[in-house]
């Protein structure tokens, strides 16, 4: 039997992850539903993460995964050892500087990305809002930035192990921090005798549990970088952290960590942007966006990204000039592998969003309305799906072929953009409440759709970000094409099965029904299960009729073809 390939490794590992994010969604979604709670634990988890995502796992994959790799590839196990160690003693250094730093500026920290959140105090105090989301964020934020440096840590031990072709455990880690998570939900909420009906709860209680959650993510941190330590010190056998810039490798890593960083830093400000804009509107705004992004992550991080993150240890062990080879030869290939799950993901969400989200959210405190605005947002999103994860490839291409500038630089512009056009739309969407754009729904609830016009905006930009990207790598490897005709053969494969089945769902069925007699409206868990496997069967009885060897890729030998 063949060895998996780094990419499904990646895909089972983050998968699993992703699942178990859902089941915290949806305890989040249960016990809050779309509140000024849940408000609250979107802004303190995103807040702190800036270093997470700026020091942790795609700043380490375009700066240490090319480097170590290649020592790895030569047998320079002593110069990898040294490498490995200055680069972890260098991050402990610096994260452990800015959470002391983020600890005792956490107030101006959130009352300058959350601006929002400053009225709440007027509005508690005139009795028109339950709480201060500005005060609940800046002790959450106390507690989540210890955190953030222990999952930073373990994007160290990511690049180690994925180096070494050790894919399924550093993608899989991030369960123990989203068991930890809910089982602290779950604890403080059957203290309490609160699981069954959260909607009663008093307002204190729902404080207890909210911090319950936080704590919970500090302890998930510590498990999710300890469970990875003794494979890399396995691999790695033994390593002595230090400070030195003179270990090999770590001047030129250095070099190429700081225009990542600074890409990063790009991709942060967006998510700041995204932040500061949706606390300025109608309150369950950032949580509406929050659920909503998790399910857009989902094939995203399982499928489109595992399919980067397999590629770039690969592409690496090769000198530059050997890489572009090596991109000839495999680019394509990744991003029909991409899309091949990218397509039927944004028409499924597209047509069938409300069904989804209503399976994975619904109950508890999470109502009708919630559903229908996180059902929107997700729509908008979703338009991004495939840009998005096919620039995630075009830019690990760039990292291999050690360029971390001109990803830096793109991201810049697609930020503004992005938030350009999001925050002209959200100015014009917050003026409607779910009720008057969703039929059947209560118009009193006070839900607005400005978090459409942000997932908008984000979607306007990552399209942006791939026709630059795409731009810039044809000049740097003439004659590379994109394979248009694949992707668009998958992508018109997904629509025709979602519109057909949207028209037996919305039309035939009804008529169907209406001229039997039969007075059947069947509800939305018994559609969603009728409806969502028959779509999935649809695409991928086109893709096994048309023999894609996509199909085959992501199926291994359960639906190989002969």
């Amino acid at each position: 039997m063949s060895r998996p390939s780094g990419a499904r490794l990646v895909a089972i590992g983050i998968l699993t992850s992703r699942i178990f994010g859902l089941v915290r969604q949806k305890a989040f979604a249960w016990f809050f539903g779309v509140s000024a709670f849940t408000d609250v634990i979107n802004t303190a988890f995103r807040l702190p993460n800036v270093l997470q995502n700026l020091l942790g796992e795609q700043s380490l994959s375009a700066a240490f995964i090319p480097i170590y790799s290649r020592m790895v590839e030569e047998g320079k196990e002593e110069e990898a050892r040294r490498f490995a160690g200055a680069i972890f003693g260098l991050l402990v250094a610096v994260v452990s500087l800015l959470v002391v730093l983020g600890v005792l500026l956490a107030r101006p920290i959130v009352t300058i990305a959350a601006a929002g959140f400053l009225k709440d105090a007027a509005l508690v105090e005139a009795g028109e809002m339950a709480v201060d989301r500005l005060e609940l964020a800046v002790r959450a934020v106390r507690i989540v930035l210890p955190m953030t440096g222990l999952l930073v840590l373990s994007a160290w031990c990511l690049g180690i192990l994925n180096s070494h072709r050790r894919f399924l455990l550093p993608y899989m880690a991030p369960v123990f921090w989203n068991v930890a998570i809910i089982g602290m939900l779950a604890f403080a909420a059957f203290q309490s005798g609160g699981i069954g009906a959260p909607g009663d709860a008093a307002t204190s209680v729902l404080e207890n549990w909210l911090f319950a959650v936080f704590w919970g993510g500090l302890l998930g941190g510590f498990l999710q970088f300890a469970v990875q330590l003794p494979a890399v010190f396995s691999l790695l056998g033994g390593f002595r952290p230090s400070l030195s810039l003179a270990a090999p490798g770590v001047r030129e890593s250095l070099k190429m960590f700081g225009p990542a960083l600074l890409g990063r830093g790009v991709v942060q400000l967006a998510f700041y942007v995204n932040v500061f804009l949706a606390s300025l509107l109608a309150p369950g705004a950032p949580a509406a966006l929050a659920f909503a992004m998790m399910l857009y992550n989902l094939p995203l991080s399982a499928f489109g990204m595992s399919v980067a993150a397999g590629e770039l240890p690969e592409l690496s062990r090769a000198s530059p000039e050997a890489a572009v080879a090596r991109v000839r030869e495999r680019l394509g290939t990744a991003i029909r592998q991409s899309v091949f799950v990218m397509a039927p993901a944004t028409c499924g969400y597209l047509a069938f969003g409300y069904l989804v989200t209503w399976v994975i959210y619904s109950g508890g405190a999470f109502t009708v309305e919630h559903n229908a605005l996180v059902a929107a947002v997700l729509g908008a999103a979703s338009l991004g799906l495939i840009a998005a994860a096919t620039s995630r490839i075009l830019q690990n291409t760039f990292f291999a072929l050690r360029d971390t500038r001109t990803p830096a630089k793109i991201a810049a512009v697609r930020l503004f953009v992005g938030a350009l056009a999001g925050a002209g739309l959200m100015v014009i969407l917050d003026q409607y409440k779910v009720g008057d754009v969703f039929y059947k729904l209560d118009g009193s609830v006070d839900l607005r759709l400005g978090a459409v016009a942000l997932a908008f905006g984000g979607a306007v930009g990552d399209w942006l970000e791939l026709i630059l990207l795409r731009r810039q790598l044809v000049q740097r490897i003439p004659g590379l094409k994109l394979p248009v005709a694949a992707m668009t053969r998958m992508f018109m494969a997904a629509l025709v099965a979602a519109l057909l089945l949207m028209v037996v769902w919305r039309i035939l069925l009804p008529r169907l029904l209406a001229g039997m007699g039969v007075a059947l409206e069947p509800g939305l868990l018994v559609t969603a299960l009728v409806l969502l496997p028959a779509f999935a069967m649809a695409y991928l009885g086109t893709a096994y009729r048309q023999g894609w060897p996509e199909l085959d890729y992501w199926a291994g030998r359960f639906l190989r073809r002969g």
